[in-house]
Formats: C-alpha cells, sequence, structure tokens
C-alpha cells in the first residue's frame, strides 16, 4: 500500500522518552541502540514511536507541540556531547539522580536545557570547519521553518513564556520586516536554538541508519492538530481560524460518547482549510515531507479529521456544542501523491467518524487500525479482519493488556453479567486460560490476518496499568512511564521471536 511492500510483519511501540538511561528520560543515546538491538533478537522489524516535536511545557503531551517540524531537544543524547567534547564529565557527573521508572519533567527540563545550552554555547567556539560549515547547510536546508521555530523559542522564554498574542504589536502579528530585524539583533542567542536542532537531527539520523541496517523501519506520528501557543501558528496565522488578535475563533475536540457525557476539549486551533487548498496544502505537503526525512512510515493521528472534525466554539468549557465540519482530505492526499509520490502512510481512524473516513482509505489503500482490547469488548474475535490494517494489542491511549483484563473483570460485577461469566467470555474471545493475558492478547495480534501487527512493550513485558502511557482526557501523569531494561529478559526476547516466526511475521 501506499509504496510500502505488502509482506506480514512486526513491531513494537514505545516512544524515545520511554527508553532508559541514566539522565531521567528515555534519548537517542546507548538505550536506544541497544533497544533496536533487542528488536533485532526478537524478530521486529517496525518501531513505532510517539510524535518527537517538541511538547508545550505545561504537560509535556507530544500531541502538542511548539512545532510541527523541530525536534524535542530533551531527546538530545548528553553521552553522545560528552563524547564530542561538547560537555565536560564533570558536568554530565553532577546530573541530579532522577526516578528510572518515569519522567520528572520539570526537573529533566531544568538540567537538560542548562547542559545543552553550554553545549551550544561550545559549538559556537569550538567546532571544527567541517561542522561549521555541515550546520550551515542544516540551516539552509531547513529555513522555511527553522528561522521562525527559532525564534519563536527565544521570544517565548524572552517574554516568560506568555501567549505570543501579548507580545508586543508587530511583533505578535509576525510582521515581515520587525521579525528580520530581530533575527539580525539577536543572531548569537537564536543560532543556539539552531545548534541544538542540529544536533538532535544528527543524533537522529545516526539512529535511523543503525535501525536501517538492523531491518528496521520507524514508524514516526503525526498528530493532526498544533499548539495555538506554537512557532507554526504564530508565524502562519492565516492558515488557522484565528480573529485579528491571533486569538482562536474556535477549537478542536469530539463530541459526547459513551465514555465522556460532555465530550472531549483539546483546544487546539482549527485549520482555515480553504486558505490551506488556496495555498495547495504547501505548509501540510512541507509538514509531512520533513517527517519522512525523519522516519519510514507515518501514521496519522486522528485521520478522521481530515474527512470531518468537530469544531467547538473557543470560550465553551466542554465540548457539547460543536457541530462537525467537512474537510478537504482527499484533495490534500492527492495532493500529496502528486508532489511525493506514494508514501507508506498508516492512519488512526478509531471514533465517531471512522466510517466517514473509510471511502477515503480504501481509495488510496492507506490501512486502518484495530485494536485488540476494543474488539473483544464489543465481542469479536478478529477472524475477519481486513489484511490491510494494522493491528494493536492497544495503543498509547488504552490502557497496558493486563491492566485492562484486571479492570474489566472487576467492573464487570457492576454489569449485567457477573463476574465469572465475563471473565469466562473474555477469555473464549481470547482463547486465554486467564494465566499470561498479555501473550495470549500478542498472539492473537501476531497471528491475526492483519499485515502489520504492533505491540506495545508494556504488554510483551506484562505490566499493569501503572505503566500506561497515556489517560485520556486527564492531565498530569501522563506521558511519564519508562521501562527498566533488566524486565526485557532473554527468555520474553526469545518468546516473542517464537510468536513471531509462528504467525509468519520474520
Amino acid at each position: 500500500y501506499m509504496g510500502l511492500e505488502l509482506n506480514r510483519k512486526s513491531g513494537i511501540l514505545l516512544h524515545i522518552t520511554s527508553l532508559p538511561g541514566p539522565h531521567g528520560i528515555g534519548d537517542l543515546g546507548q538505550a536506544a541502540y541497544s533497544f533496536v538491538d533487542s528488536m533485532h533478537e526478537m524478530g521486529q522489524r517496525l518501531w513505532q514511536i510517539l510524535p518527537t516535536n517538541p511538547p508545550e511545557n505545561l504537560y509535556y503531551s507530544p500531541y502538542s507541540a511548539t512545532s510541527a517540524f523541530a525536534g524535542n531537544v530533551l531527546m538530545i543524547s548528553l553521552e553522545l556531547l560528552q563524547e564530542d567534547g561538547l560537555i565536560k564529565d564533570n558536568e554530565i557527573e553532577n546530573f541530579p539522580r532522577c526516578s528510572k521508572n518515569y519522567v520528572e519533567f520539570d526537573k529533566v527540563n531544568f538540567s537538560r536545557k542548562a547542559l545543552l545550552k553550554k553545549a551550544a554555547q561550545r559549538f559556537q567556539i569550538k567546532a571544527t570547519e567541517d561542522k561549521v560549515k555541515d550546520f550551515n547547510n542544516f540551516c539552509n536546508k531547513n529555513q522555511s521553518w527553522l528561522d521562525y521555530f527559532s525564534l519563536y523559542t527565544y521570544l517565548s522564554e524572552k517574554y516568560n513564556f506568555i501567549n505570543w498574542t501579548k507580545w508586543e504589536y508587530p511583533l505578535r502579528s509576525f510582521d515581515p520586516k520587525v521579525v528580520q530585524e530581530y533575527l539580525t539583533k539577536y543572531k548569537a542567542e537564536i543560532s543556539q536554538i539552531k545548534i541544538l536542532q542540529y544536533f538532535f537531527y544528527i543524533q537522529w539520523q545516526d539512529l535511523k541508519v543503525y535501525a536501517k541496517n538492523k531491518g528496521i523501519n520507524i514508524i514516526g506520528d503525526i498528530p493532526i492538530y498544533v499548539a495555538h501557543e506554537s512557532a507554526d501558528v504564530w508565524a502562519n496565522q492565516e492558515l488557522f481560524k484565528l480573529d485579528q488578535d491571533g486569538c482562536m475563533i474556535v477549537q478542536s475536540g469530539c463530541p459526547p460518547d459513551l465514555f465522556q457525557e460532555t465530550g472531549q476539549l483539546w483546544g487546539h486551533p482549527i485549520y482555515n482549510w480553504d486558505i490551506h487548498e488556496k495555498t495547495e496544502f504547501s505548509w501540510w505537503l512541507s509538514r509531512i515531507e520533513y517527517l519522512f526525512r525523519m522516519v519510514d512510515i507515518i501514521r496519522i493521528d486522528h485521520f478522521n479529521g481530515l474527512v470531518k472534525y468537530w469544531e467547538v466554539p473557543a470560550e465553551d468549557r466542554n465540548a457539547v456544542n460543536g457541530a462537525w465540519i467537512q474537510a478537504p482530505g482527499e484533495k490534500l492526499l492527492e495532493k500529496m501523491i502528486k508532489e511525493l509520490g506514494k508514501k507508506p502512510i498508516m492512519a488512526e481512524n478509531l471514533g465517531e467518524a471512522a466510517s466517514d473516513s473509510e471511502p477515503l482509505l480504501k481509495k488510496f489503500g492507506i490501512p486502518g487500525m484495530q485494536i485488540v482490547q476494543i474488539s473483544i469488548d464489543n465481542g469479536n474475535t478478529l477472524a475477519d479482519i481486513d489484511t490491510n490494517n494494522v493491528i494493536y494489542t492497544g495503543t498509547h491511549d488504552n490502557d497496558t493488556a493486563l491492566g485492562w483484563f484486571k479492570n474489566k473483570v472487576s467492573n464487570s460485577a457492576h454489569d449485567k453479567k457477573g463476574d465469572s461469566e465475563l471473565k469466562k467470555d473474555t477469555l473464549s474471545l481470547i482463547k486465554s486460560d486467564g494465566y499470561e493475558i498479555h501473550w495470549d492478547m500478542t498472539r492473537l495480534a501476531l497471528d491475526s490476518s492483519a499485515d502489520i501487527a504492533i505491540i506495545p512493550l508494556q504488554d510483551i513485558l506484562g505490566l499493569d496499568s501503572q505503566s500506561r502511557m497515556n489517560m485520556p482526557g486527564t492531565v498530569g501523569k501522563n506521558w511519564e512511564w519508562r521501562f527498566d531494561p533488566d524486565l526485557l529478559t532473554s527468555e520474553i526476547k526469545k518468546k516473542l521471536l517464537n510468536m513471531t516466526v509462528a504467525a509468519g511475521r520474520v
């Protein structure tokens, strides 16, 4: 489909920040390379990650980023910078002790950014001629987003992170003349921000090449929306539904459903699709093209929103009074194929508008998603699943397989069915004796006829609800989980390899 050869394969869902390592958060250093080695040993050929853009500093959600292009500098490996002589040994030794089971974002953010700043300053002073040339090439190649992102980042700090709509006037309206003046005036400071983007890019490409040599492709994620407090919205105000001060007129969300009776309010700005069409979707195309430089396959998050989306007035406090609005997804995809050729894309097509996006998936041969947890909840065995699908035991938004099963059984007492009856029904759908439910669900996904099967690492390790990545509709303890490398034993690796071989995916 869309330019990816169709043979059965499988992979693991694990975000970069969930990797182990000594400096508080998973990064692009040694642990990432070790994980690629482990995947290779387990016969897995796809590594799916969450968006790697810089998350806003309040809740650190990768789905609410300050840029659709830039990399999250917290993922830069400090050890690799130390090897390059850009961070001193004593500086890294004094890094504060952090939890190895979850990311303490505020602590890590403060400590890492202080060291990254030093590394960028040293690069400015002592980089070799070749490195400087390479850096300048990177800046020239990415000027279309890097200039305004770096200026935005600098100004955000300068204005103490107040919303850009409250910056002084010609600046907040992204007046090109004033923007140019600032780029010149603060050149040295802005250059440091660019250097960090360069570090991220270089470390990323090295890891990607290493993965490719081990036969592993990376699946990247494109969030459908960007945060209002982002460089993209500030620099492209006409592409979003904003008033003359830059404030949102409407916001993103999804309608009330069985889980949330007032719907979900996501709070992103909504695209002004008329202008996107007039500009031949150039912002979208450059975004997709850039991500394809970083990853091999793209998963479009909330793909249904390219067909129709739920639009809520900006002042509303819940999503009840929204309306469905049509979006020109078909024109966007046609333009993408015309400009970029056929590219491997997967669609996250879950939710109420799934049936609306179905014709689009069929027309372009894009696989949608199936989730074992949801199928079992609906009483399906996945026996009749179409090959052009990506099957998951669960995603970053679901509970872990073990957590889901425990909660399902303990909640069933309130159901019409009794505890034991529901447990029996569930186990028969999963073909399980209930002893190792996570392995039974993994086997179900791997044995299915879907071309691609992806298993979150939590389900391979058999972890419970404490290790889930995100609880939709909540803020606070999300995105923090990290894995303990001691748990990924040689027995587990062997077991997954054997299961994958038996399912015909190696």
